[in-house]
């Protein structure tokens, strides 16, 4: 059975990347935009959809991945995943929806796939945005993908130093307002006065000191996103006050009488634990709720630690554009066996500091701190990270397989075959 020639007519003028499959997950037609973005100079049609994409042996959900097509193939709803698909241009990740098509009969005939490249993000080290390609970044960038182009308030969750002001900054740039003002609100050491003249603005005359009226930061944010860094910081008698903007969208400037009203999409940061807060009555329930209609969890870095390779290149050329500093592998070994308590902006710190420390371009174990170099830690990378302590064996099953990914150079077919397990068992013992 082969695509009605309606279907292939329709695909191929649009203007997205689409393919057409059948039930066994061969390609049957690929239109002009998939060829022209994806395919370079293969023929895909007749080959599968997994091998093509990922340059599997087996379907996706079989190698630890989300298939679309099995799971809408079972449930006869269109399904959609964030994949890193092999393109002419490297690997790159890409949003696939998938949508079954009902034919004569009455069932399921075809599957049509479409495929969007996601710009916001690179799996290669990148002068801005997000990098990242392990599954923990994944799932962040597919909730971010999801939330982005809604008007819904999105909330950061993740340890200081995994870079939610950036994801913060991705969301608006992925939304409806791009091009209106992005709005940052430090909320650490907010006292009240500070909290309302710097959020709602003041009139001319409201206090000693105000000649003149002053837009606050929620009217600066007018058609634009706020962002709220650091919301738990915020103290409990003033929560109420950012409660009423959110629940009636409207706020008056510090003695002003006018009901001004609010246009802004919200996005809120923590590190702390809301959740904790909430329980000891230092969090308002009523805003917690209120908030919290889309939490993303940020991964702290020793949790994809397949990626902090691939951050050092991105960082130290975004550091030192004009040279071209480069890490020896011992020095990539001994990153990789760091835990990183502050994250990505400890992991830039210390790449500032080893450049600094370094007179060539070839970045050494020598140039790192004593904690990374070998004075805390017993030849890092040789051996597995947190067998100096006692730890649960989920957990240590955990690093020891990404302390043995990152000796395989995030290779995960390669560590699954010298491990005797699955490709698929492996992803989910990493997840």
């Amino acid at each position: 059975m082969s695509p009605t020639n309606e279907l292939i007519c329709y695909l191929e003028t649009h203007p997205d990347a689409q393919i057409v499959m059948g039930a066994d997950y061969r390609i049957l037609a690929a239109n002009a935009a998939y060829r022209r973005i994806y395919a370079g100079e293969r023929n895909v049609v007749g080959q599968y959809c997994y091998a093509v994409s990922h340059g599997y042996e087996r379907p996706c959900d079989e190698c630890g991945e989300s298939c679309p097509l099995a799971v809408s193939r079972a449930t006869g709803e269109p399904h959609r995943v964030l994949h890193l698909h092999h393109t002419p241009r490297g690997e790159e990740h890409v949003d696939v929806e998938l949508t079954p098509i009902v034919g004569a009969s009455g069932g399921i005939e075809y599957f049509v796939e479409r495929m969007t490249t996601v710009r916001e993000a690179s799996s290669l080290p990148a002068a801005a945005g997000l990098v990242g390609k392990s599954p923990a970044f994944n799932r962040m960038l597919e909730l971010v993908r999801r939330v982005a182009p809604s008007n819904t308030a999105a909330l950061l969750l993740g340890e200081s130093g995994t870079g939610k002001e950036l994801v913060a900054q991705t969301i608006h740039q992925q939304s409806a307002r791009e091009h209106g003002p992005f709005v940052v609100v430090e909320c650490t050491g907010l006292t009240e006065t500070l909290f309302e003249s710097e959020l709602f603005g003041y009139e001319k005359g409201a206090f000693t000191g105000a000649g003149q009226r002053k837009i606050g930061l929620v009217e600066a944010a007018s058609g634009g996103t706020l962002f709220l860094d650091e919301l738990g910081d915020i103290p409990l008698n003033l929560q109420v006050k950012l409660l009423r903007l959110l629940e009636t969208g409207t706020f008056r400037r510090v003695g002003g009488v006018e009901t001004l009203r609010a246009d802004f999409r919200l996005v809120a940061a923590t590190h702390r634990d809301l959740k904790g807060m909430m329980a000891r009555g230092e969090f308002r329930r009523d805003l917690y709720y209120r908030l919290s209609v889309f939490p993303i969890e940020l991964p702290a870095l020793r949790e994809r630690r397949e990626d902090i390779g691939l951050l050092a290149d991105t960082l130290l050329a975004r550091l030192a554009p004009g040279r071209a500093y480069t890490l020896a592998e011992t020095t990539r070994a001994c990153l990789a066996a760091y835990d990183f308590p502050g994250n990505i902006r400890e992991l830039r710190n210390i790449l500032e500091r080893a450049m600094l420390m370094a007179d060539g371009d070839m970045l050494l174990p020598v140039h790192l701190p004593p904690e990374l170099a070998g004075g805390e830690r017993a030849a890092p990378g040789d051996s597995p990270p947190g067998v100096d302590a006692v730890v649960p064996l989920d957990v240590a099953e955990r690093r020891y397989l990404q302390w043995a990914l990152t000796r395989h150079a995030g290779d995960r077919k390669a560590l699954a075959r010298r491990l005797g397990i699955s490709e698929r068992t492996l992803y989910r013992k990493l997840a």
